[in-house]
């Protein structure tokens, strides 16, 4: 089974309790319609201490790339920009008045590359996680019932009616289940996922569709995924 996000998530209204068989086979194909589907519209909400982070933008499920606009909240503009990422770097280019979305062809000067961190970063975590929320495959829907998966409550995300389910333990990490929650509609297309990052007190929130989405085009310069 390909394993879900491990992060601490917060409360929901409802239940819990175990998964129905339609509902497990709901959250199994989850993450492979976003495969599907190539790319998703996404919004990544990031808390912060300090102020939290908006990223504006499209994830390339296929590519395993997501490009947009960073947009501080409650802070300054410091890290106010575009981005790129992969599962191991990230390219950003700051600007002082950085637009609502990104265009749709990357400026080819004023990138700057580095690593994407693997931990000590709540914006790195998020876009880890977000990449994550695509498979080529669906999960086995018999294991994650078995592994903790449960049902929380029914709930609209823009008008779409959608039911909240928390994912499984990690394989590696027993007593995790419950930690990631899933606003999944009825045919397995996932529209909101929350979950925790570090020490921060509020969770990541990934809300799909939020705009239309662009095709991700790789920054000049760099290497295109494959």
């Amino acid at each position: 089974m390909a394993a879900f996000l491990v992060a601490d998530g917060g409360s929901g209204a409802g239940g819990p309790r175990p998964l129905t068989t339609d509902e497990a086979s709901r959250l199994a194909i989850t993450r492979f319609r976003n495969y599907q589907a190539h790319g998703r519209a996404v919004t990544i909400t990031v808390p912060g201490t300090a102020g939290g982070l908006t990223v504006t933008g499209s994830v390339d499920y296929r590519r395993k790339v997501g490009y947009g606009v960073v947009h501080g909240t409650g802070r300054d503009e410091s890290s106010d920009g575009l981005i790129q990422w992969t599962p191991t770097s990230v390219q950003v280019r700051p600007m002082t008045a950085a637009p609502v979305h990104a265009p749709a062809s990357p400026p080819r000067a004023g990138w700057y590359g580095r690593p994407l961190l693997s931990s000590g970063s709540a914006l790195d975590t998020a876009l880890s996680i977000a990449l994550g929320l695509g498979g080529d495959r669906p999960d086995n829907a018999e294991l994650l019932p078995q592994n903790g998966a449960a049902w929380w409550g029914r709930d609209q995300v823009d008008g779409h009616r959608v039911e909240v389910m928390t994912g499984p333990s990690s394989p590696d990490r027993s007593g995790t289940a419950g930690n990631v929650r899933y606003w999944v509609g009825s045919d397995g297309t996932m529209y909101r996922v929350r979950a925790g990052v570090g020490s921060q007190p509020e969770p990541v929130v990934i809300d799909f569709d939020t705009h239309e989405y662009v095709p991700v085009k790789p920054v000049p310069g760099t290497t295109p995924t494959r």
